[in-house]
C-alpha cells in the first residue's frame, strides 16, 4: 500500500510540474513603452505622402527612416507612429522623447531640436506641414 501511495504521489507531483511548465507568462504592458520604433533604413507608416526622418542621439549617432503618411503635419505623423512623445505648450508640441530616448532640459539642459531640410525649424513639429521629399531631423542638443 505504501508503494502505491508513493507512486500516486510521485505521479501527482510530476503532473503538477508539467502543468506549471505550460503556464504562459503575460508580458508587462509597459515593458516596451520606451522601446525604439525606428530602426536605421526603416520605412514606416502608410499614406500618400512621404518624407525622410533623421534622429540623432546625444552621442551623435544618426538613424534615418522613411515615413509614409496621410497626416497633415509632421507632428501628427510622428505621434501617430508613436515615434515622439511630449506635452502641449503655448508654442506647440514640446517633444521630450523620440524613439525611446528622452531629453530632459530640467535635468541636463538637453532638448530635441527640430530641423527642416538642414535648417533649424521656425515652427514646432505639430505646426509644420508634411512636405513630400523633405528631410526632417530631430537631434538631441544641449543649451549653451
Amino acid at each position: 500500500m505504501k508503494k502505491f501511495l508513493a507512486i500516486i504521489l510521485a505521479l501527482v507531483m510530476a503532473l503538477s510540474l508539467m502543468a506549471c511548465g505550460n503556464t504562459a507568462v503575460q508580458p508587462d504592458a509597459d515593458a516596451d513603452a520606451d522601446a525604439p520604433v525606428v530602426t536605421d533604413g526603416a520605412a514606416l507608416g502608410e499614406g500618400a505622402h512621404s518624407f525622410t526622418l533623421e534622429i540623432t542621439d546625444a552621442d551623435g549617432k544618426t538613424i534615418t527612416a522613411t515615413i509614409h503618411t496621410d497626416a497633415e503635419t509632421v507632428g501628427e505623423a510622428l505621434s501617430n507612429l508613436e515615434i515622439v512623445q511630449g506635452e502641449d505648450s503655448e508654442f506647440g508640441l514640446y517633444i521630450k522623447t523620440v524613439n525611446g530616448i528622452t531629453a530632459d532640459y530640467d535635468v541636463d539642459q538637453t532638448y530635441w531640436a527640430f530641423y527642416i531640410d538642414g535648417e533649424y525649424a521656425q515652427t514646432s513639429v505639430d505646426m509644420t506641414a508634411v512636405n513630400d521629399g523633405s528631410v526632417y531631423k530631430l537631434a538631441v542638443e544641449k543649451a549653451a
